[in-house]
């Protein structure tokens, strides 16, 4: 576990917490947020059990309420292989905060976690092709595009591809 919270020039990365509910809340009920994730709009009580699911995750407050401020999304570093020393990374925002350069600045964050920290030698990311804003972020971030997997699952009653990313320890400090 990291030595939280991980602060960054504008956020603090911490575990979620109880009382981050109405701020979860108020995106994650939203059905644009959910276009390109798993899961669908959530009521309340879904928001509340995801918490208490993702208690040990990260999320994300804005500058000037560190502690217990506003949450502006949730990130995540997942332990894909220790034995391949690999990981994923992911996020989500509020759509009020988005284009502001919080999910770079977040994105950046894990990926000096997972490299420094956690001695990764690989962290790759999924992206749907029809989210060109993520995407392009892991462009920005120095990863490079693997893959693109034509139609390799049925989402939400449609075919879609996914862009597969990547970024190995030795090409980060080229990024």
């Amino acid at each position: 576990m990291p030595d939280f919270p991980i602060r960054t020039a504008r956020l603090v990365l911490r575990p979620f917490e109880p009382h981050d509910l109405d701020d979860l809340h108020a995106y994650r009920s939203q059905p644009e947020v959910h276009r390109y994730l798993y899961s669908d709009a959530q009521d309340r009580e879904q928001t509340r059990e995801l918490i208490a699911e993702r208690m040990a995750c990260t999320e994300l407050t804005d500058e000037g309420q560190k502690g217990h401020g506003r949450v502006v999304g949730d990130v995540v570093l997942k332990w894909l292989s220790e034995v391949n020393r690999q990981g994923e990374i992911g996020y989500g925002f509020n759509p009020e905060f988005q284009g502001k350069g919080l999910a770079t600045e977040a994105a950046e964050a894990l990926l000096e976690f997972g490299f420094d920290h956690l001695n990764l030698h690989r962290i790759i990311a999924h992206r749907d092709p029809r989210n060109e804003p993520s995407w392009r972020l892991m462009e920005r971030l120095g990863m490079r595009r693997e893959a693109h997997y034509r139609h390799n699952e049925l989402y939400k009653g449609e075919w879609c591809d996914a862009f597969i990313y990547a970024l190995l320890e030795d090409e980060r400090a080229e990024a």
